[in-house]
C-alpha cells in the first residue's frame, strides 16, 4: 500500500500536482492523509502522558495512534510538502509527532538506539519553492533523518521544483523537469 501524506494547504498546489502524478506511477491504489483535513495539533502535556502510558503498557488501541500504525504498515510513502520558511508547513511536524511512537514505528534497543519497525522500503519527498532551496534542505533532511534513524526506512528521495515564482519563470517547464527527474530517479 502506498501512503500519500498531503501537507499542501492550497487546493491548486504545484507540489500536490507533481506528487499526484508520481503517485499514479507508483501505485494504482493509495491511501491519502490530507493533513489539513485532519486538524492535527502539536503534542501537549496531556497527550504526551497518554502516549507514554500507552507505550509502557504496549496498548496502542487509542485513536491517537492511527497515523503511526498506518505509517508503519505502508509499503511505500509519498510526502507532498511545499517549501515554506526554509522547511515545510508546521502541520507536517505535527504529523511526524503523531507518527514517531516508541513501540509502533520504532523501539529503543538495549543501548538506547532507535530501531525502525516500519515496512516501507522507500519514502519519496516532493517539494516546490517559489525561490531556490538552499543546499541544506532542512525540511527534507529532517524527514530523511527520521526515516533512517527512527523508522528503518533506508531509501529516501527528494523531488523538487524550484524558482517557480521568479519573474519570467516557465512554470510548466520547471514542473515537467521535476516530473522527468522523478521518472529517472524512481522508475528506472
Amino acid at each position: 500500500m502506498l501512503l500519500f501524506v498531503d501537507a499542501c494547504a492550497r487546493p491548486q498546489s504545484r507540489t500536490l500536482k507533481i506528487a499526484e502524478n508520481i503517485a499514479k506511477k507508483l501505485s494504482a491504489d493509495w491511501e491519502t492523509v490530507n493533513l489539513y483535513e485532519e486538524k492535527l495539533l502539536p503534542l501537549d502535556y496531556c497527550a504526551l502522558l497518554k502516549r507514554d502510558k500507552a507505550a509502557q503498557s504496549a496498548d496502542f488501541s487509542d485513536e491517537m495512534f492511527r497515523f503511526a500504525k498506518q505509517f508503519k504498515e505502508a509499503d511505500e510513502i509519498l510526502v507532498a510538502a511545499p517549501f515554506w520558511d526554509l522547511s515545510f508547513p508546521s502541520i507536517l511536524k505535527c504529523y511526524f509527532e503523531a507518527v514517531c511512537v516508541n513501540g509502533v514505528t520504532f523501539v529503543y534497543n538495549e543501548k538506547g538506539v532507535p530501531e525502525g519497525l516500519c515496512k516501507a522500503k522507500r519514502l519519496v519527498y516532493v517539494t516546490t519553492a517559489g525561490g531556490f532551496i538552499p543546499e541544506n534542505n532542512y525540511g527534507y533532511n529532517y524527514v530523511k533523518q527520521l526515516c533512517t534513524d527512527f523508522f528503518g526506512i533506508k531509501e529516501t528521495t527528494c523531488i523538487k521544483a524550484e524558482g517557480l515564482d521568479i519573474q519570467g519563470a516557465d512554470v510548466e517547464k520547471i514542473v515537467k523537469a521535476a516530473l522527468d527527474e522523478a521518472d529517472l530517479r524512481l522508475f528506472e
